[in-house]
């Protein structure tokens, strides 16, 4: 007679070492692990060159049974990017300046130990990723996942004006000065676009925004209604004119959507108002952009050069998450 054993699970920690704590963190994964009878963990910490892709193709290559990703929002996108529609489940652990993706599924920031405890647990749920295709005024193109949002013109060029120094000491309120560095030679451009439907929509926009999720630090809802599990992407063009038009894009991502739309009168109110015309939505599974001159790209918050045209398009359930026991999912 004889008897089958179920070797037991592994975990890996992708992590980077200038947003965490490396030591203390490995400490933590590898104690909880041995309680929860898994076997040693695999560690990974990402370099400058590489953000986490790499480390993140380690880590399955061995066959891993989840992979923890602690670090930035640059890190999170791209471990995001290297694991996506693998199966393999990924459990964020919300560190460094923005935890975009984390606020916006509603992980705990806190405690490292909660979201570990999830990784070494069972409950699991998909959610969308977005990829987007960057075309260079060479021809040169190349394809990235995010899983917050992609953008071109002025708040790529806000995130290239950020200091790290000044994230490092007050975090995301850094990106504010950024934009006050940016808004003085801030120009719009002639953008041409189209969603799934194929009819073209031609705007003179200081951004364009591609969001699988909308929401920002603070709160602000920078696109409401914008969910991780529709399998689309939400696009805001925002294009105001004058000064009184960057107040209107103001009172309307900040008073508008952050505040009035949380409760039934403000909704009222909203109903009731005539449309914003310094800011544009649209929803769609797939658009593209393009522009007659290079424009600064942003995925997640990272710098991604410039472009003269970029296609993104939602990429359904292709992110399989770790997530805290009766997390609640119905507002993803």
């Amino acid at each position: 007679m004889t008897t089958s054993t179920i070797a037991p699970r592994q975990a890996a920690l992708v992590y980077n070492p200038i947003k965490v704590d490396g030591k203390r963190l490995r400490a933590t994964v590898r104690d909880m692990s041995r309680e929860a009878g898994w076997e040693h963990p695999a560690f990974y910490p990402t370099t400058i060159e590489d953000a986490g892709q790499g480390a993140t193709a380690q880590a399955l290559a061995r066959n891993v049974d989840v992979v923890l990703v602690a670090g930035g929002d640059g890190t999170v996108r791209a471990v995001s990017e290297a694991i996506a529609n693998t199966g393999v489940p990924l459990a964020i652990l919300p560190s460094g300046t923005g935890n975009l993706l984390a606020r916006n599924i509603g992980l705990p920031l806190g405690d490292p130990a909660e979201m570990i405890r999830a990784a070494l647990g069972d409950f699991r749920y998909p959610i969308d990723v977005g990829w987007a295709r960057i075309a260079r005024e060479n021809q040169e193109e190349e394809t990235h996942a995010f899983v917050v949002l992609a953008g071109i013109g002025l708040d790529a060029d806000m995130i290239a004006n950020t200091r790290s120094d000044l994230k490092k000491s007050v975090g995301w309120i850094a990106y504010v000065e950024g934009a006050v560095r940016s808004l003085p030679r801030a120009k719009p451009f002639r953008a041409v676009y189209q969603v799934d439907d194929g009819r073209l929509h031609s705007h003179r926009s200081y951004s364009l925004l591609f969001a699988n999720c909308g929401t920002l630090p603070a709160g602000i809802a920078l696109i409401p209604g914008a969910s991780v599990t529709d399998g689309a992407l939400d696009i805001a063009a925002i294009q105001p004119t004058g000064m009184f038009g960057w107040l209107e894009v103001g009172r309307k991502i900040w008073w508008d959507n952050s505040v009035l739309r949380r409760f039934r009168a403000g909704r009222r109110v909203l109903e009731h108002r005539r449309t914003n015309a310094s800011v544009h939505y649209f929803h769609g599974v797939v658009t593209e952009a393009a522009a007659p001159r290079p424009v600064p790209v942003e995925l997640d918050g990272d710098e991604f050069g410039e472009a003269v045209r970029i296609t993104c398009w939602a990429d359904p359930g292709a992110l399989l998450l770790a997530l805290p026991q009766g997390h609640p999912v119905q507002a993803l």
